[in-house]
């Protein structure tokens, strides 16, 4: 297939890698922007880490709990262009659809589309955004957590937000650490919140690329399998929330952060969605 200058520039802002090894990615593995980025980090390149699976238009990203905490949700919607993703009437439109989807506790955007927004429902709304704007406004993402207790994070900006539930809602500064663990998160960006919860899917990959990378630093066959068996657990260590360091206080993990204020304390889930990632 033929690749266009576009595609090595979108994965260029993706990765951070150099024009040419961003074509030869692209060529080896058939535009797939993915594979590309496996690709890169095969051959030892060290990349920004963001996939193609994120949407990287501009927009607004926004997340909220119910009054009770029980329930809480982050949104995503995208437009074309930064200037119509500032303008008061385009954050007031996603604040809207935000509080439709936790006032009817929904858990994805496919559920959020055919209810009712004033006098016309979500999808019609879309389009007479479109209307106004000239741009395409859709939502990306909504992603939704039920626990006993669900914090809310917005960064500065509107381009991160986050949401995270615990198991309980009484208990030793609560409070005070479920904000802290959102802001964690959004900082953090973990892709499970422990190793016990990264999917199959995920470990096999990161074992063949631990594999390949030292294959190319000339490490012998027999080595690879146990060489990327310690790739892997540095990884739960960096991108599970519980083995990371805790951000505050380097010196302890954020398990360990958990433990000294509760040890019966535990996360049961997040969200997080940002702009470009």
């Amino acid at each position: 297939m033929t690749i266009t200058a576009a595609d090595v520039n979108k994965l260029r802002q993706m990765t951070g890698a150099g024009m040419m090894d961003c074509k030869k990615a692209l060529q080896e593995s058939e535009g797939d922007f993915d594979k590309a980025i496996d690709y890169l980090r095969k051959k030892g390149q060290k990349v920004a880490g963001k996939r193609a699976d994120r949407d990287a238009n501009q927009g607004f990203v926004y997340a909220k709990t119910t009054a009770d905490q029980t329930f809480g949700a982050v949104i995503m919607v995208n437009c074309e262009t930064d200037f119509v993703g500032k303008t008061e009437d385009f954050i007031n439109f996603s604040r809207e659809l935000l509080d439709l989807g936790i006032n009817k506790r929904i858990k994805t955007a496919a559920e959020l589309l055919p209810l009712t927004l004033g006098t016309s429902t979500v999808e019609e709304r879309l389009n007479e955004m479109l209307g106004k704007t000239g741009e395409k406004i859709q939502i990306a993402h909504f992603e939704a957590i039920e626990a006993p207790v669900v914090f809310a994070y917005n960064h500065f900006g509107n381009r991160l937000a986050t949401v995270i539930g615990l198991n309980k809602k009484d208990g030793k500064n609560v409070m005070e650490i479920g904000h802290e663990l959102a802001m964690q998160v959004a900082a953090m960006s973990p892709v499970a919140v422990d190793k016990e919860n990264v999917t199959q899917e995920v470990i096999d990959r990161e074992i063949e690329i631990g594999k390949e990378q030292a294959r190319q630093e000339g490490k012998p066959e027999e080595m690879l399998d146990k060489i990327a068996t310690g790739k892997l657990q540095k990884f739960f260590k960096e991108m599970t929330l519980l083995n990371q360091d805790f951000v505050k206080d380097t010196k302890k993990t954020v398990r360990q952060y958990i433990a000294d204020h509760d040890k019966e304390l535990m996360v049961t889930g997040f969200k997080r969605l940002q702009l470009g990632a």
